[in-house]
């Protein structure tokens, strides 16, 4: 009787893993693998297309409510810095600039503290002078374009109805439309000095007039530097109110606001 020699050592049964563990292991690295990839693509996406952001605060009432959650576009105005996680110091200056328009809806890092991301309408472009008369805002020393419409109404803490006066503001030389509130023209920031926008700078303010810490305030805000713009604030994809957490998805129901969903943010 002959030895049969055609089996090698990898074909003994002592020297197979079970099949079982090889799936196993076949399975777990398909996953990680999976994981990667998934999360390339998302920082590729978050870094050069579009970032999705909330409002936490009422300043660009009545444009942009507490609860939204917005899509702002990367490459509105080209790539600084902080267009990527951790604000890598990667270049100078920006990259692929694209001009800035009045009347944009613009997230940028705050000057005075960078780690912060603040959303706010740009009002002046460099070279431009600012003021603010009776709580109307002047560019270049004309007063801009603005007609009262129907009040803004919202609930009080405690049940009541509160009406704010809203006007429709309309940027100089064919710019854009959009509406604004203003709950006295004699509030802390309704009258304020000439500011003039310096190179490479932008002045943005909030539509929330009289509720609105911004460009106004040199010493909170100011100026906001060209390298500090994030992006434009492009669509609504979701909103829901405070009678929610965005957790609590067993109320959302009643609580998104279904008349904003995909929105545009102008």
């Amino acid at each position: 009787m002959t030895r049969d020699t055609s089996r090698t050592d990898g074909d003994n049964p002592r020297n197979r893993k079970p099949r079982a563990a090889e799936d196993r292991s076949g399975g777990f690295g398909e996953m990680v693998k999976t994981v990667v990839i998934a999360v390339f693509f998302a920082l590729v996406i978050r870094s050069f297309a579009f970032e999705p952001f909330n409002i936490p605060s009422g300043s660009m009432k009545p444009t942009l409510l507490v609860g939204d959650y917005l899509f702002v576009s990367k490459y509105s105005y080209g790539y600084s810095r902080y267009s990527f996680p951790g604000s890598l110091p990667l270049f100078e200056g920006r990259i692929l600039s694209s001009p800035v328009k009045r009347g944009d809806v613009a997230v940028f890092r705050l000057p005075t503290d960078p780690s912060v991301d603040y959303i706010k309408r740009i009002v002046g472009l460099p070279g431009d002078r600012i003021q603010v008369i009776d709580g109307i805002l002047h560019i270049n020393g004309t007063a801009v374009e603005r007609r009262r419409i129907e009040d803004f109404v919202e609930m009080g803490p405690g049940g009541q109805e509160i009406r704010i006066p809203r006007y429709v503001e309309t940027m100089p030389d064919g710019g854009p439309s959009y509406e604004t509130l203003d709950q006295t023209p004699y509030g802390a920031l309704d009258n304020t000095p000439v500011y003039t926008v310096p190179a490479a700078h932008y002045f943005a303010m909030g539509d929330n007039r009289d509720n609105s810490q911004d460009s106004r305030v040199l010493s909170a805000v100011g100026f906001v530097p060209e390298e500090n713009l994030i992006g434009r604030a492009e669509v609504l994809f979701f909103s829901i109110d405070d009678s929610a957490a965005w957790w609590q998805v067993w109320k959302w129901p009643s609580a998104i606001r279904w008349s904003r969903l995909l929105d545009g943010v102008g």
